[in-house]
């Protein structure tokens, strides 16, 4: 099941860029363990869009949680929410 995490960052520029090479590593991580559907920034820099796949919304949170971002403080809002991708690319999001 896919969740998607529409997240506001911290204000703080220097500190986004200071951890964003441990936040890739851990997308990416999530990625190669077919975790993660999609992610990227919103282009204002404000947040972002993650979108996980998971067993259950607790599964979700946790791997919310254990994102370099979020444990420095990067996350200071989200809201995640179950989400079906009904008109979505097929190569992004085969059934």
């Amino acid at each position: 099941m896919k969740f998607a995490a529409v997240i506001e960052y911290t204000t703080d520029k220097a500190k986004i860029a200071a951890i964003r090479p441990e936040h890739r590593q851990y997308l990416a991580k999530l990625k190669s363990e077919e975790k993660l559907a999609a992610s990227g920034p919103f282009l204002d820099d404000s947040g972002a869009l993650i979108i996980y796949e998971a067993g259950s919304r607790e599964e979700a949170e946790t791997l919310l949680q254990n994102d370099p971002f979020h444990r420095e403080g990067i996350f200071i809002r989200w809201q995640l929410r179950p989400w079906n991708p009904v008109m979505a690319n097929r190569a992004l999001f085969p059934e």
